[in-house]
C-alpha cells in the first residue's frame, strides 16, 4: 500500500514541490543521483570503473510536454556521448534512455522518439558505445519495443529493458531471447493495474525467475537488473546450469544500492553494470527508489529526523 501511495507521488506536482523544496532532501538524494551535472556523472562513472564495474548513465527526464523537451533530452545525451569519448570511458559506459523524454507521449510521438533515439544510437555507435531502452508504464510497451526492433536493424547492440510484474513479460522475453537481443530484466518500478501486472510481490519474483531462464537459455545477452540476494544466486545457478561463460551476461544495480555487492560480484569475475543516473529532474526517479524498498523509506525517514 505505501509502496503504491510513493508512486501516486511520484506524479504529483504539489508533492513535488514540498519534497523539493525540503532541506533534508538533497543529501538524500545524492544517495541514489550521481549529480546535477554532466560533469558529475563522468566523475560518478570514473569511481565506479576504476573500482572494476561497468556503467550505465541515464540523464534524467521523462513525460516531456513538448517537442523543445524532446530535442534538449536528446542533446544532452548527445552531450554525454561526447564526454566518455573524451575522457576514454566509452568501452565502460553505456547510456540508457527513456523515450517518453524523447517525446513518445506527445501527438506522434512514436516517430519523434524513434527521430531522436536514432540520433543518439548513431553518435553512440561511432564513439564506440551502445544505448538501452528503459521501460516505462505498460501503455509504452509496445511502441518502446517497436523502436528497439527497428534500431536493432543498425545498432544489433541495442538493449532493451522488461519488467517481470508485467503478464505479457515472459512472451516479450521469448521473442527477444530468440532475436539474440541485450536484454535488461528488472522487476518494474511503476503503479500498474492488476489487469496487466501482478500485484503480489512474491508473483512478481516468480515471474522474474522465469523469464530469467528464458533469457539465460536463448541466444541474446541477459542483463540481470536486481538487488535482492536470492535471485543474483538463482541467476548464478542458471548461468551455470546453461553453460553461460561470465563474458555472456551481466548483473546490473542501481547507483547508491548494495555498493558492496557490487564490488563483490565484480571480484568474482561477474560482469557488473551500474545504473547512474544524473540531472536536474531526479524526482520522479527518486520517489520509485523509496517506493521499492522500505529500507530506502527509512533512510529516507531516518535522515529527516536526524536533520529536522
Amino acid at each position: 500500500m505505501l509502496g503504491s501511495v510513493l508512486l501516486a507521488a511520484a506524479r504529483s506536482d504539489t508533492i513535488k514541490r514540498v519534497v523539493s523544496a525540503a532541506p533534508v532532501t538533497r543529501p538524500v538524494v545524492d544517495r541514489f543521483v550521481a549529480g546535477e551535472r554532466l560533469a558529475d556523472a563522468v566523475a560518478a562513472t570514473t569511481g565506479l570503473v576504476a573500482d572494476g564495474l561497468d556503467v550505465t548513465l541515464d540523464h534524467l527526464g521523462e513525460d516531456v510536454t513538448d517537442r523543445s523537451e524532446a530535442l534538449r533530452s536528446r542533446d544532452a545525451c548527445l552531450a554525454l556521448i561526447d564526454a566518455l569519448r573524451g575522457e576514454g570511458l566509452e568501452t565502460r559506459a553505456e547510456l540508457s534512455v527513456k523515450l517518453s523524454a524523447f517525446g513518445q507521449a506527445l501527438p506522434g510521438g512514436h516517430d519523434l522518439a524513434q527521430r531522436n533515439v536514432l540520433a543518439v544510437a548513431e553518435a553512440a555507435a561511432a564513439a564506440g558505445t551502445t544505448v538501452t531502452l528503459d521501460m516505462e508504464d505498460h501503455t509504452t510497451t509496445d511502441s518502446t519495443l517497436a523502436i528497439h526492433a527497428d534500431l536493432r536493424k543498425r545498432f544489433p547492440e541495442t538493449g532493451v529493458a522488461v519488467q517481470s510484474y508485467l503478464f505479457r513479460t515472459e512472451a516479450d522475453c521469448r521473442t527477444l531471447a530468440a532475436a539474440g537481443a541485450r536484454v535488461r530484466l528488472v522487476k518494474g518500478a511503476y503503479r500498474e493495474p492488476a489487469a496487466v501486472a501482478h500485484q503480489d510481490r512474491h508473483e512478481v519474483d516468480r515471474a522474474y525467475v522465469r523469464c530469467l531462464r528464458i533469457l539465460l537459455a536463448g541466444r541474446g545477452y541477459p542483463m540481470i537488473g536486481t538487488h535482492d540476494p536470492r535471485l543474483v544466486e538463482i541467476a548464478r545457478a542458471l548461468a551455470a546450469r546453461f553453460g553461460r561463460a561470465p563474458d555472456t551476461f551481466e548483473f546490473q544495480m542501481l547507483y547508491g544500492i548494495r555498493p558492496e555487492e557490487q564490488r563483490r560480484l565484480a571480484g568474482q569475475g561477474h560482469r557488473v553494470r551500474v545504473y547512474v543516473p544524473y540531472g536536474t529532474d531526479w524526482y520522479g526517479y527518486f520517489m520509485r527508489r523509496l517506493a521499492e524498498r522500505p529500507a530506502n523509506l527509512a533512510f529516507f525517514a531516518r535522515s529527516l529526523v536526524s536533520r529536522g
